[in-house]
């Protein structure tokens, strides 16, 4: 069965297609800036080299299109006609309380999916019109919606509830939904394959950080807590979004910089978290560099970063009663042996003890880091989101 998954985001669109008799990649890429004059498409070719084709790509519609066309190139493609393709698996930012799994797309999955559109505004409608291309260029294929947050729909109303009134819950489903939902539920897995241990009797923590990043409790194979909360703000300091900020803020800071709501709201996911404090890139291999140099702006920035994470893991330990397996996955979790050093240290109390040699310069494998008397194993685990989409979608579509 050969499966393409899409990543629709609202000027982007990354792929990959998978022949899952053999689990192989057969194709990847991307294409950026959307309706814009300089938009293109970056493929990885069959040399494995990067080859990048600009092109005028108006909408997702063109978009995909064109990424069919080069799937099917005599010289850049591997499959000969595109009806090759089985299914399509989507990733689908958005569920709301409406998935607990992923789905087959039928109209009435659809019409829910625009309904939760009002809680990710900018994700799940380039998400629908991903799904509305592949229909009209390859009529009647299978698609299938993987949610972001729906593995964390197994999450106890003490968990998922804020402090407001309750029929802000009831009017406009207000609550923590929590995103990377289909990373942690791959990472936590894996990990506990690897390691030959029964994922439903374990305790585990996922931390999934990045430029975007958040923290999750699996408790006996199911979510029970995680730091994004409505929308992906919430939780951890990212490249560029703020976390966790004290509420009575909103009102001061648009008072002082007299903004809007949206004027604000770009404040905290484009001008804040890495950049803001530094005051300069989101990149944390920038970040690095310049606390090897000393900037002191740097060092707190990279301090209050490492202290988050450390936080929600203690706090999820607790919640937990312990815990068992700590796997690091994400940009930084699997390449900056720093953070994951930062944030290990001093965890002896609950068990938790890091291997400085096994850790020091390891980049992107799966790898056990903890010493061998760790009563926590830690593990770094890199995440394949893709490989997840395209797994539920075949597994959907032998039932």
């Amino acid at each position: 069965m050969k499966v393409l998954v899409l990543n629709c985001g609202s000027s982007s669109i990354k792929y990959k297609l998978f022949d899952m008799t053999s689990g192989n990649v057969m194709a990847q890429g991307g294409i950026e800036k959307i309706g814009l004059p300089d938009s293109f498409l970056k493929l990885t070719g069959k040399d494995g080299k990067k080859v990048i084709l600009e092109k005028n790509i108006a909408n997702h519609h063109d978009g995909i299109e064109f990424i069919l066309s080069v799937l099917t190139d005599e010289t850049l493609g591997c499959i000969k006609d595109y009806k090759e393709i089985d299914a399509v698996g989507h990733r689908v930012v958005h569920g709301g309380e409406k998935f607990a799994s992923s789905v087959l797309l039928t109209k009435e999955v659809l019409d829910m999916v625009v309904e939760c559109s009002d809680l990710a505004p900018l994700h799940n409608p380039a998400n629908l019109e991903g799904i509305a291309a592949m229909e009209a260029l390859i009529p009647g294929i299978p698609q299938v919606g993987v949610f972001d947050t729906a593995f964390h729909q197994t999450m106890p109303p003490r968990a998922y509830m804020y402090g407001l009134p309750y029929e802000y819950y009831t009017k406009y489903g207000i609550r923590r939904y929590g995103f990377h939902g289909t990373s942690h539920r791959y990472v936590s897995k894996r990990a506990c394959e690897i390691l030959g241990v029964n994922y439903e009797e374990q305790k585990i923590i996922t931390a999934h950080v990045g430029n975007g990043g958040s923290i999750a409790a699996i408790m006996n194979g199911k979510c029970i807590d995680t730091s994004m909360g409505l929308t992906p703000t919430e939780g951890l300091l990212m490249g560029t979004r703020c976390g966790d900020v004290d509420p009575g803020a909103i009102p001061f800071i648009m008072n002082k910089e007299h903004l809007d709501a949206n004027g604000l709201m770009n404040v905290f996911n484009k001008k804040s978290g890495v950049a803001g404090l530094v005051g300069g890139s989101s990149d944390m291999r920038d970040l690095e560099a310049a606390v090897e140099k000393g900037d002191e702006r740097a060092i707190m920035t990279l301090d209050v970063y490492n202290y988050r994470i450390k936080k929600y893991i203690g706090a999820y330990a607790a919640a937990m009663n312990g815990c068992d397996i700590l796997v690091w996955t994400g940009g930084v979790g699997e390449n900056q042996w720093t953070t994951r050093l930062a944030v290990c240290k001093d965890m002896e109390y609950m068990g938790m003890k890091i291997d400085p040699a096994k850790n020091e310069g390891m980049r992107g494998q799966e790898m056990v880091i903890s010493t061998p008397d760790s009563k926590v194993t830690i593990i770094v685990v890199p995440t394949d989101e893709e490989f997840m989409i395209a797994s539920d979608t075949m597994a959907i579509l032998n039932k």
